[in-house]
């Protein structure tokens, strides 16, 4: 997977331990697995390696809200409650290539990356 882009640490995402994680959508039951390596990477989960334009609405122990631009490739907003180093909720939406997308993820760390 592609690196995150760089941008401001977040005190959420300290707690989130890189790794193997599955991220399970509560709606449709859906399961994605991807190596952490760096927890930034879930901010931009509809546009990975995209480089885009950061701004931190929320920056809490165990919460962040991020809204980010990535420009001719659409937008969005995420929000991460971390449950705890193993346990994360992950609500994105916004914009990719031209469609809306609105997920809410469970995100369960299942070991380390191979």
């Amino acid at each position: 997977m592609a690196a995150p882009a760089q941008g401001p640490s977040l005190v959420a995402l300290n707690g989130i331990q890189p790794g193997r994680w599955q991220l399970r959508d509560m709606d449709g039951g859906e399961r994605t697995s991807l190596c952490v390596a760096d927890p930034r990477m879930l901010i931009q989960l509809r546009h990975p390696g995209a480089q885009c334009s950061r701004f931190v609405v929320e920056d809490l122990p165990k919460s962040a809200t991020v809204h980010y631009t990535c420009p001719g490739a659409g937008h969005g907003r995420t929000v991460i409650s971390v449950e705890s180093g193993h346990l994360i909720r992950l609500r994105t939406q916004g914009i990719a290539d031209g469609a809306p997308f609105d997920v809410n993820y469970e995100g369960r760390r299942t070991g380390a990356c191979r």
